[in-house]
């Protein structure tokens, strides 16, 4: 898909791109941005090389105009969703505490992981099954 934008912004050209240059970097900026943990370089790497095409394409102030209107409006979505979060939080607190369970079991499991690479004759103990029974409150 990176390669179709990449493809359609010099095919349109220099003055008919410019409305669709918001569109268009997106999902760019996302690609950029993005902190997972199986990030693929190649995708990473093809993004920049589409940025720094768009960059020379259309100029650097409406380039630059363009890239800030998408940071902005991907920060504003990261606070909104941060807010309902925190909302959702005071909202619903089962689904909070059952949401904390989770994470926080989850991060016993990365520890016994991380235990056990770096010590392979040390076996953790594990539960069994990873179930919602074992998510529910005990009361």
């Amino acid at each position: 898909i990176f390669k179709f934008l990449g493809a359609i912004s010099v095919d349109l050209g220099q003055d008919r791109i410019k409305p669709y240059l918001p569109t268009i970097l997106t999902p760019l900026y996302r690609e950029l941005n993005s902190t997972y943990a199986e990030q693929d370089p190649t995708l990473k790497n093809l993004s920049q090389e589409i940025i720094e095409l768009l960059k020379k394409l259309v100029g650097l102030e409406a380039f630059s105009l363009a890239f800030s209107s998408v940071q902005k409006q991907a920060n504003q979505k990261r606070a909104m969703r941060k807010k309902q979060r925190a909302l959702q939080t005071v909202a619903n607190p089962d689904i909070a505490a059952r949401r904390k369970l989770k994470r926080h079991k989850n991060k016993a499991e990365t520890r016994k992981r991380k235990i056990e690479f770096l010590r392979p004759a040390y076996k953790a103990k594990r539960r069994r099954s990873h179930a919602l029974k074992d998510l529910a409150m005990v009361e």
